[in-house]
């Protein structure tokens, strides 16, 4: 059989090997207990174009996943400490760790894509801001791409044949929200935007807090993050580069309103616009529907999305309306938070980065009821 190889070999680091004359990159995945993280070994088992090596777990020694995620326990995966050698690293961990292990992780070559907010935001002194801490590796963050398909498709290209190729895989709620606006940031249409949004409460992640018992968050709505949420970096960064420089202002700083309701999965997030000059609902439809023509993962509705039309797949579904009435625009994002808001869109940007169909190992429809 001739092996068909990711990428040259190098003394240090040869290159996988296909299996049965497909593309097999070897994978690993940091944080693999936490929820994002059983999400990712879940969509990556089924990847054509993957072959797991190792799965990292602080503390753990060939840990069966299913002590973690039973509902994996038919992989025969373990979980260790120890990082095995890989073409590609995802890194699902709190803020601050993915950057402390970064470098030694590129020296090896490896790909990482990271889902925390380690390498999202380009300015380093974004970072004690937001996140309290200095970034402890400003040029790898200089060198890294926000990992939104969408919207930075080929800088992501690009890093598969950089020499650091590290991907800053968005937030939740940014993606959600980023995706609902882009349109009308691009055409200079935003004079200022609120946005309220939603989320299910997997999205806190996997360790036990007393809010997010049961009890606390059952038949209960509560808004949080009054006063500057951190995702709100995220979306001023993105949106604000997506504007006419004459159109910046209105998105220097947007009002954020996030909430927790009581349910597992799932994003929401309505931006309420005040548009820079006048529009009809035809320009808008036309605006979003030639914005995202083409895009795999994103659809445009007439009708108000709703997170169980997206729950468990990749898909985000995006509509805009127009209120006659106030002048202003209503532009509305759902995405699964676990899926496109974090190990999907993940595992889409390292589908770009390694020259794979964009598509691979995320065709999966959405789950209902």
């Amino acid at each position: 059989m001739t092996e068909i190889l990711t990428r040259p070999a190098t003394d240090d680091q040869p290159a996988a090997p296909a299996i049965g004359g497909r593309v097999r990159i070897r994978v690993a995945v940091v944080g693999a207990t936490g929820y994002a993280g059983g999400e990712m070994v879940r969509i990556l088992d089924r990847h054509p174009n993957v072959r797991i090596v190792g799965l990292v777990g602080r503390g753990r020694e060939h840990e069966p996943v299913g002590v973690s995620h039973p509902h994996l326990s038919g992989t025969g995966y373990d979980v260790d400490a120890a990082m095995p050698e890989a073409d590609a690293v995802f890194l699902a961990l709190p803020h601050g760790l993915a950057a402390a292990q970064a470098r030694q992780i590129v020296s090896t070559g490896a790909r990482i894509i990271d889902q925390g907010p380690d390498f999202r935001l380009r300015d380093v002194a974004d970072y004690p801001r937001w996140y309290g801490f200095e970034h402890p590796e400003p040029e790898l963050l200089a060198a890294s791409v926000y990992g939104l398909p969408e919207l930075h498709r080929d800088e992501l290209r690009a890093l598969g044949d950089a020499e650091v190729g590290i991907v800053g895989a968005p937030g939740c709620y940014p993606t959600a929200t980023i995706l609902a606006l882009a349109p009308l940031a691009r055409a200079g249409l935003i004079g200022d935007v609120v946005v309220d949004a939603k989320s299910g409460v997997s999205g806190a992640g996997r360790d036990p807090k007393p809010h997010l018992t049961f009890a606390e968050v059952n038949e209960s709505v509560s808004a949080y993050g009054i006063g500057g949420h951190r995702h709100v970096a995220e979306m001023e960064q993105e949106l604000g580069s997506l504007a006419p420089a004459d159109a910046r202002d209105g998105l220097g700083a947007i009002d954020f309103l996030p909430h927790l309701i009581p349910m597992t999965r799932g994003i929401l997030s309505a931006g309420h616009v005040r548009p820079t000059r006048s529009v009809t609902a035809a320009e808008l439809r036309d605006l979003y529907r030639d914005a995202y023509a083409g895009e795999p993962f994103v659809e445009v509705v007439d009708t108000a999305p709703a997170t169980k039309h997206v729950t468990g797949s990749n898909m985000a579904r995006v509509s805009v309306h127009l209120d006659e009435r106030t002048g202003r625009i209503l532009a509305i994002g759902v995405v699964d938070n676990l899926v496109k808001g974090a190990a999907g869109q993940a595992i889409q940007a390292f589908n770009v980065v390694f020259g794979l169909p964009e598509t691979a190992g995320l065709e999966q429809r959405p789950l209902v009821p």
